[in-house]
């Protein structure tokens, strides 16, 4: 993890192919350790140099509601197709 932005919110780097770490992407993620992570927004760094304090506290009140969903509400919203899950295998 290389940014933990709190409130269940953490920021981790990406390499892009050729550039390293440090010109790649950033993503965001919704975590709770050892329960579920979302993967919500992703960017270039070449393209935006960080998230505005603003999203940064959308990202945190989204975190708030969306790691309290039951495994039923989380079931129904990949149903509806309002969230993707992915499989990683395990």
């Amino acid at each position: 993890m290389d940014a933990d932005l709190g409130g269940g919110v953490i920021k981790q780097r990406v390499a892009r192919p050729g550039q390293g770490r440090s010109g790649g992407y950033r993503i965001l993620i919704l975590y709770r350790q050892a329960h579920r992570a979302f993967f919500v927004y992703g960017f270039a760094k070449s393209h935006q140099a960080n998230i505005s304090d603003e999203e940064e506290a959308a990202f945190k009140k989204a975190a708030r509601h969306v790691l309290e969903l039951t495994d039923q509400q989380l079931a129904t919203l990949i149903r509806n197709g309002q969230f993707s899950e992915v499989d990683d295998h395990d």
